[in-house]
């Protein structure tokens, strides 16, 4: 049933579960936010969780909690084994009860994905993402990791959680059982798709067992494994019915594993690009179906319900940039929501490095209890100089907490850089920012002046209290011969449309900026996020015609041929994010991008781009070799790639000339600081914060988390 009285009435209606209520069809879905790994960080965690539950959440799932010490993500990481850690997680489920909220707590086993030498699996295979082999499990070490499972959840619910996800997704260890891939049993625990699915069935039954018929009960079910030997559709519709019969509450979906080349909750991904399979799912069970990944916004989710894509929609992510996401859908001030942009480098990135989860367009995820805007018992009147990413938070977070406010910026419209990166294929989601900080100025009634240069003098007769710079940075010119040959741009020229570029490009500088530089040329000058043309690129396909839904990428050709290059001799993309870096390489290798390391620019003259390029012979010195290989295997397996993969020697050096006819300049970036030196100079103390205070590439991060924590101490 809908409410009809709503802008969303499938998002918004209740789902009565027969014990239990959930206020609306929204989950938040499981994210590890490194506060789980210890006890002292529980209260943050708490609060963390109440946060969403008071922003309207219908369900949370918590990040993952191991039901083994085999089964932990790595040494000393989350894990609910005993009572003595039950009292802790209290604090959790009193803050989000106190809001009106449910809780499930997610139990998740690693397995051969565990970063340590105690991993165990289906079989004895090693995963590509971790430097350990596991052990397969034993019957008794099988019969012994299911009741952990149901030991986990019986202490969950002493713990006053609402319910419990099984993960069965993502390539971990129930996953691992199910597909032929990792799979390599001839027991009864292998061999035919039943008895691969035993474990999964064994594991949810036993949980039933354990808890009781009044508590929530999720698998987390992979419907599309997205690699080699995964399942086949068949098989997921009978894992569904199996997992129902066994007493699960609802399916949530999981796609993609962890090891899988096909990105699935980049920015990149179309929104709701797999929300057909939870729709294709429902028809053959009558438990509830949670659609999943990269949806974001509240149109976009009443679509997906109200079409019977599924009966809830999961998002973790956008949750974390906007914890009030519900109570502005409920009010239809859906734009009001700061929309998450599926970066990864404040959340997943953090998370895969062991750090702390938050986000890059709210920096107060994660940090409730440190960051704090309250409201200001005496107004100032402050001057926030430049309408970037760094002075659009400082600005509006000024403003929420009571300040007056006024915003120049020298260009025509906000946004700075994010105004170019908006521009990139696959990253038009940063237009959600802009609109969303644009929104906020409005709202806060920040006073903005476009087209306004403020110079030294104009700011000090404004009779400021506070003065902020944030004027970003301009592209960084190289002392190159030739530089000012006709056929040389900047990358700002290029992506704004100020300039247009030839059939042959050649990319100088590639770091962040000149990979996404590449994309751009490499797509048409029209690119939309086309779902079919998507999935035709990375070889998306149905897992009832091909196991694990994997078919033969056909990516559209490049319109131009493109060079991207680089001094350093290291591989090209090593220094982009952990979640996303591979995904960028492999679109410049499927686009058929020419990546030249080891350059040194000669000149640019009416031939092209003239360098001189040292390769270097890479590889393991024998001696070292000799000592490593007696060394052993776990060892082995640990030591840094700076030891066993070293610079040889320089193999050879030669001049290049490559015959474009543009070249583009990503040679990095300058600090634009020049009215901060001027108050300076006049006596007159300025705060300078982002791309001003220091010029590093791509680091939006850094600039919203710096201009919100300035404002929170004005």
């Amino acid at each position: 049933m809908s409410d009809s009285t709503t802008a969303y009435p499938y998002l918004l209606s209740p789902l009565d579960l027969g014990f239990t209520t959930l206020r609306n069809r929204v989950v938040m879905g499981s994210m590890h936010t490194g506060m789980e790994d210890k006890a002292e960080q529980f209260p943050e965690l708490a609060a963390f969780y109440a946060e969403r539950a008071r922003g309207g959440v219908g369900l949370i799932i918590t990040g993952g909690f191991a039901p083994t010490l085999e089964g932990t993500l790595y040494p000393r990481a989350s894990k609910l084994t005993s009572r003595r850690e039950v009292e802790r997680h209290r604090e959790v489920t009193d803050a989000v009860h106190a809001e009106g909220g449910k809780i499930a707590l997610q139990i998740l086993h690693a397995g051969r994905y565990s970063y340590h030498p105690l991993s165990v699996s289906a079989s004895a295979i090693k995963a590509p993402i971790t430097p350990f082999r596991p052990r397969a499990l034993s019957e008794r070490g099988i019969r012994r990791t299911i009741d952990g499972f149901a030991k986990t959840a019986r202490l969950a619910r002493e713990a006053g959680y609402d319910g419990v996800e099984i993960m069965g997704s993502e390539g971990y260890l129930i996953n691992q059982f199910l597909a032929p891939r990792t799979n390599k049993r001839t027991d009864h625990w292998g061999g035919s798709p039943q008895n691969r699915r035993r474990f999964a069935v064994e594991t949810v039954r036993t949980v039933r067992e354990a808890v009781g018929p009044d508590f929530i009960i999720v698998y987390r079910i992979s419907v599309l494994d997205l690699v080699e030997d995964g399942q086949t559709w068949d098989e997921v519709v009978d894992l569904a019915r199996e997992i129902e019969t066994a007493g699960a509450t609802m399916l949530n979906l999981g796609i993609g594993w962890h090891e899988a080349r096909v990105p699935t909750i980049v920015t990149s991904v179309p929104r709701a690009a797999f929300v057909a399979f939870a729709g294709r799912l429902k028809k053959d069970v009558s438990i509830p179906v949670v659609a999943t990944n990269r949806i974001n916004m509240p149109e976009i989710a009443e679509d997906i319900l109200s079409r019977g894509d599924g009966d809830l929609v999961s998002m973790a992510r956008p949750l974390l940039a906007d914890p009030d996401w519900v109570r502005k859908a409920e009010r239809d001030a859906g734009d009001e929501i700061n929309t998450c942009i599926a970066c990864n480098q404040a959340c997943l990135d953090h998370t895969f490095q062991q750090q702390r989860a938050s986000c890059l367009v709210n920096p107060r995820a994660g940090y409730e209890t440190r960051l704090v805007l309250t409201p200001v018992t005496r107004a100032k009147k402050v001057a926030v100089v430049g309408a970037g990413p760094a002075g659009l938070a400082c600005a509006t977070a000024l403003a929420e907490r009571g300040h007056t406010v006024e915003l120049f910026e020298a260009g025509e419209e906000i946004g700075g850089q994010f105004g170019i990166a908006m521009r990139i294929p696959g990253k038009e989601e940063f237009a959600e920012t802009v609109r969303y900080f644009q929104g906020q100025l409005d709202r806060l009634g920040v006073k903005v002046h476009l087209r306004t240069y403020a110079s030294a003098e104009s700011i000090r007769s404004g009779a400021f209290d506070e003065v902020v710079v944030a004027t970003g940075v301009e592209p960084r010119i190289p002392q190159i011969e030739g530089i000012d040959h006709p056929s040389v741009m900047t990358y700002a020229e290029l992506v704004r449309g100020e300039r247009r570029a030839g059939d042959r490009v050649a990319v100088v500088g590639a770091g962040g900026i000149g990979v996404d530089v590449s994309e751009f040329l490499t797509h048409l000058d029209s690119p939309t996020l086309d779902l079919d043309a998507w999935q035709e690129e990375w070889g998306v396909g149905d897992p009832a015609e091909s196991r694990g839904g994997l078919r033969t990428p056909a990516p559209e050709p490049s319109p131009r041929e493109v060079y991207l290059i680089q001094r350093k001799t290291s591989s090209i993309g090593r220094g982009l994010g952990k979640t996303t870096g591979w995904v960028h390489r492999a679109a410049l290798k499927a686009k058929g991008v020419h990546l030249v390391t080891g350059a040194a620019y000669d000149r640019i003259d009416d031939d092209g781009l003239h360098l001189t390029v040292t390769t270097m012979r890479r590889g393991t010195p024998r001696g070292l070799q000799k000592v490593t290989s007696r060394l052993p295997g776990p060892v082995r397996q640990v030591l840094p790639r700076s030891i066993t993969k070293v610079p040889q020697e320089v193999q050879k050096v030669e001049q290049v000339v490559l015959p474009v006819d543009t070249v583009v300049l990503c040679a990095g970036q300058e600090s634009v600081r020049s009215l901060a030196d001027e108050l300076a100079a006049q006596g007159v103390r300025a705060h300078v914060i982002g791309g001003a205070d220091v010029a590093a590439e791509l680091d939006a991060k850094r600039a919203i988390r710096q201009g919100t924590e300035l404002a929170a101490r004005f």
